[in-house]
């Protein structure tokens, strides 16, 4: 077999320089290896504990909402749901279809009005995962959407670059982009960069920013902070209290010049801070939460039944004496085959 040293282009990996650097970065990788360190997630879900999973953000709704999933298939994932809903920022009617695996997750979402919202993400790896996201909005909302992502997962860090309503048709680049990099630094300490590039016309400048994060992770709490380019901080602490609660706090405070105001004048500082907390029942999760603004909030999902869900909001507001309630119930109808899918392994779909 002819040697690399024959080749035309041997020589740029056969020279002391390229030996020298070769050696550099073989040492650097062993002891980083020798550190044992994980994937600290990824950027976006720094604190998925306190935003995503304790607090009321993703969970609270005002009014009726009924929802009937029909599961075909477990391998691979296939299902199609329909929503009956009245309340506040609730459509009338969502029909839903998701499938699912091992390299594939597609899902579509439409509603009465005639919107379309659709997800699609493949795997080409274990470590690279390209999503898009598409919103096709009614004439005249102007509410259309594009979005492209593509997330590298190291063994100790976790990169993606993300673009929004890319587009050439002007004649040049508009959009927002938008990198993350997520490093673990330590077994507990991770530190991120997010760098954002927007422009929303040719005929408006470009605006950038650039975004610092942290996240320390114990045994059994969790803590995070977000600075941002313009001003604006974000922290978050999470705590496991026992197997079944859970509690977490954020903080978020904003300065931004007072309106009206010259360049180096005063900082008009607004902030929250919102307290939480979540309880594991048998057959029943409650999460509860309070805000500095005197919003006291709380969810009740409880399972009726091994096929229905039912599910309580309500929130009320001191400052302004006004309060609302929800009430859902969800029921999940498998198909007469999915039984014999039942000691199929799950898939791991890329979501």
């Amino acid at each position: 077999m002819e040697s690399k040293t024959a080749s035309p282009l041997g020589f740029l990996s056969n020279n002391p320089l390229f030996s020298g650097l070769s050696d550099v970065y073989n040492g650097f990788q062993d002891r980083r290896a020798k550190l044992g360190l994980s994937n600290p997630g990824t950027l976006e879900g720094i604190a998925k504990e306190v935003q995503r999973d304790t607090l009321l953000t993703n969970y609270m709704f005002t009014g009726l909402k009924a929802d009937i999933t029909k599961a075909f298939s477990l391998s691979p994932l296939f299902q199609v749901s329909h929503q009956f809903a009245m309340g506040e920022r609730l459509n009338p009617y969502t029909f839903a279809g998701m499938y699912g695996t091992n390299n594939v997750f597609a899902q579509a979402n439409m509603d009465n009005d005639g919107s379309l919202s659709s997800r699609f993400n493949y795997r080409w790896s274990n470590k690279a995962v390209t999503k898009s996201s598409f919103q096709i909005a009614p004439a005249g909302t102007g509410q259309d959407m594009a979005q492209f992502e593509h997330e590298y997962t190291g063994s100790d860090f976790t990169a993606s670059i993300k673009a929004l309503n890319p587009s050439f048709l002007e004649g040049g680049l508009t959009g927002i982009f938008i990198g993350h990099y997520l490093q673990s630094v330590t077994p507990k300490l991770a530190l991120g960069l997010e760098a954002v590039w927007q422009r929303a016309s040719l005929g408006q400048g470009p605006d950038s920013g650039l975004s610092y994060v942290a996240r320390y992770k114990s045994n059994d709490w969790i803590a995070t902070a977000q600075l941002q380019g313009h001003g604006a901080l974000n922290a978050t602490y999470w705590r496991r209290i026992s197997d079944k609660i859970s509690a977490g706090v954020d903080m978020s405070l904003t300065m931004a010049p007072a309106q009206g105001g010259l360049m180096g004048g005063p900082l008009q500082k607004e902030g929250i801070t919102t307290v939480g907390a979540k309880y594991d029942f048998r057959m029943a999760t409650l999460r509860a939460q309070v805000d500095s603004k005197g919003k006291l909030s709380c969810v009740l999902e409880k399972r009726v039944a091994p096929v229905m869900t039912m599910t309580f909001a309500a929130d009320v507001d001191h400052f302004t004496q006004t309060s609302k309630i929800g009430v859902g119930i969800s029921i999940e109808a498998p198909s007469e085959h999915l039984q014999e899918q039942m000691e199929v392994p799950s898939v791991n779909i890329p979501f």
